[in-house]
């Protein structure tokens, strides 16, 4: 199953009779020469598939919820299983913390029900435990940002609803609204980011729920002058630098640059930060990942200025090294990073 669509400006037109491939993302989306391109909606997912142990998928049950009706945007609840994956939600009654989980993808691709992403969520929810919402927003070229990370705003406002009055059974029994952690991968970090602003500024609102923190898993930032590691890294196993230009072709603003507000959040346009209020913050990175150095200073420059941030750095590992192994040796490592900032933070305020 494929759709084709028009991609105005995202590709160079070319005057050839038939229309050729340009740009293949994966497999996933190629742009044409005559500059439509043709979303395959059945390549879930353009790396090998991660091997799901009987115990983890015992470890979780999921449901998917239409977050938002009027485009249609859906989100993929997890809750431990009676017993979890260690018998930990079976010894206590007490509600769990929210994960709120916004895939990666480079604005351009991907879902929650990608078959690595959802093993990575799966074992969240088991293993932590909590309540995961991983969920889908609008893909570029369709929909250019700030689609994404307008869809993340409503993504805030329904769980807000969810806090005042919960319609969802699961979440009403289970989910304690008072810890939710907004937590986000590449582009979805980038996108965790946006939501940590605009709550931060006072523009959004989500209580009665409580942000108890933010996780950016190798958020997805860029700017026009390249850094070391842009400049000097080989390609990982899904981070080439020519692909994320590509991806950013497509996703930012027609006509706009990496130092766009949307991507570069201390680029020339870009709101200063030092009056956003930030609970603690949890940004993940990859020693080999080609965006090391602007990972690095995004947490610097926010630790710079008085907010509680901790860079965690996985040694040997590139970008988005959860979802590409989500039972490797470093994901072991991530999931207990993650259990330990969520768990030791409910007194934090």
């Amino acid at each position: 199953m494929s759709s084709t669509n028009s991609a105005a400006a995202a590709a160079t037109v070319s005057s050839d009779a038939e229309p050729h491939v340009v740009l293949d993302f994966a497999g996933m989306v190629q742009l044409l020469s005559d500059g439509t391109f043709v979303r395959h909606a059945d390549a879930a997912n353009a790396l090998p598939p991660a091997p799901l142990p009987a115990s983890a998928s015992a470890a979780a049950q999921w449901k998917d919820v239409v977050y938002d009706p009027d485009h249609d945007l859906k989100l993929r609840m997890y809750k431990p299983a009676a017993g979890g994956a260690d018998g930990e939600a079976a010894a206590t009654d007490e509600k769990l913390p929210v994960l709120v989980y916004i895939h990666g993808g480079g604005f351009c691709v991907g879902s929650f029900s990608m078959p690595n992403t959802h093993v990575a969520c799966l074992r969240l929810a088991g293993e932590l435990p909590a309540i995961v919402l991983s969920a889908d927003y609008r893909l570029a070229p369709e929909h250019r940002l700030p689609a994404a990370h307008d869809d993340a705003r409503t993504l805030v406002s329904w769980l807000r609803s969810q806090a005042q009055a919960a319609g969802d059974p699961w979440l009403a029994e289970s989910a304690d609204f008072g810890r939710v952690f907004v937590t986000g991968e590449s582009a979805g970090g980038n996108i965790a980011h946006h939501v940590a602003v605009a709550i931060g500024s006072g523009l959004l609102g989500i209580s009665p729920a409580r942000v108890a923190g933010y996780m950016l898993f190798w958020p997805y930032f860029a700017g026009v002058e390249r850094t070391a590691s842009e400049a000097e890294y080989p390609p990982g196993p899904i981070m080439k630098l020519s692909l994320s230009d590509q991806f950013l072709r497509l996703a930012l603003p027609e006509g706009a640059t990496r130092d766009h507000p949307a991507v570069n959040p201390f680029g020339p346009d870009s709101a200063a930060l030092d009056a956003v209020a930030f609970p603690p913050t949890l940004v993940v990175g990859g020693e080999l990942d080609l965006l090391r150095d602007r990972i690095a200073d995004y947490a610097a420059r926010l630790k710079a200025m008085g907010k509680p941030v901790e860079l965690v750095e996985f040694p040997g590992q590139h970008h988005g090294f959860f979802i590409v192994e989500p039972w490797g040796d470093a994901a072991d490592e991530l999931v207990r990073v993650v259990r330990r900032f969520v768990y030791g933070s409910t007194s934090r305020n």
